[in-house]
């Protein structure tokens, strides 16, 4: 063989050996990518399955804080009427209800109607957040094997302890928001800052508490039987239609029954709780749940006192219940369809 074949031979060798090498090279880097891929991939989805439960709380709070605002926004002069009706010793009728509507409209003007709302929004939007997600929590862990749906008992009480949890946390400005629903604007209490300062500065911190034993007292059967039978209707309406959820309406329908019961369950309770909250600025003075009871009853008998307004909460209350129930599960709904919420 001569010089310049053995050259050829060797170099043939060479790019031979590089070819080979550079097949391992790209096999062990399509290895590497592969592995990193594959390891990426299992990393973000643990990451998501690992926020998911986050996103999932969050998801509640924002529906359930859009539910609040919206229900009471609707019915704010309904509400407010009461808290005057509750707060003083009127004699409550539609027809009565109607003309305080219009002396407040005609004497403060349309905005009037809406006195205390500033307060309704800073209390029931926080208030509506804790209160479905809350709920939401104690379901999951009054249900440990994941099945369909709570047990009766278990519904009410997961109901009864959402209302607790978010009466707990917010009470302070549910009691300035009815102050200032039984004031106007030219009074010392101006607004909400001025109610607080004043309250805080005059009557002390534990004022902003006054009332809070009747407001739980009121808000367990409230709570319990707003939560069991809306759940129980959408279970009901499940099981008799293949799996199928309700529409808006009927969501509003359960809502509304919902609403009904809870609040004439709890509404002595939540005459008492007013008349306790707003002492101090009107004529009355009470310090224990006892003596205030025994006090309206005396002014106004069971029903004209301790039930005055109850009518007018038929009218508001399954509608501000129904809305609420409703707008929470169609906002659930429409955040899912989100990206970030995608996977809740």
């Amino acid at each position: 063989m001569t010089t310049s074949e053995n050259n050829s031979h060797h170099e043939g060798a060479i790019h031979h050996e590089d070819h080979h090498h550079l097949l391992e090279v790209a096999t062990s880097a399509k290895h590497l990518v592969s592995t990193s891929v594959q390891s990426s991939s299992s990393h973000h989805k643990h990451f998501k399955a690992a926020e998911s439960p986050w996103r999932k709380i969050l998801m509640s709070l924002v529906a359930g804080a859009v539910a609040g605002a919206v229900a009471k926004t609707v019915i704010a002069p309904l509400d407010r009427t009461k808290i005057l009706f509750q707060t003083s010793d009127m004699q409550f009728s539609a027809r009565k209800a109607i003309e305080v509507l219009t002396n407040v409209y005609r004497k403060q003007g349309f905005f009037a109607l809406y006195r205390g709302n500033s307060a309704t929004m800073a209390r029931i939007i926080p208030y509506a957040a804790i209160q479905f997600t809350s709920h939401e929590q104690y379901k999951k862990l009054f249900n440990p094997n994941n099945a369909p749906s709570l047990q009766p008992f278990p519904r009410f009480v997961a109901g009864s302890l959402a209302g607790v949890t978010a009466s707990t946390i917010t009470y302070p400005l549910d009691f300035m928001r009815a102050r200032m629903a039984v004031t106007h604007r030219k009074s010392n209490y101006k607004g909400l800052t001025t109610i607080f300062m004043k309250t805080l500065t005059e009557e002390g911190p534990a004022t902003f508490y006054r009332g809070y034993l009747p407001t739980v007292l009121g808000v367990i059967p409230y709570g319990g039987i707003s939560f069991f039978t809306y759940e129980t209707f959408k279970k009901r309406h499940r099981e008799r239609n293949n799996g199928e959820h309700p529409t808006a309406f009927q969501r509003l329908a359960f809502g509304a029954i919902a609403g009904l019961l809870g609040q004439s369950a709890s509404y002595p309770l939540d005459v008492v709780r007013r008349r306790m909250q707003t002492a101090g600025i009107t004529k009355y003075s009470y310090d224990t749940i006892k003596n205030t009871a025994k006090d309206i009853v005396s002014e106004g008998g069971v029903v004209g006192g301790l039930y005055k307004g109850l009518s007018m909460n038929w009218i508001k209350g399954p509608i501000a219940v129904g809305i609420s129930f409703t707008m929470y599960d169609l906002t659930k709904k429409a955040l899912k369809s989100t990206d970030f919420f995608a996977d809740s």
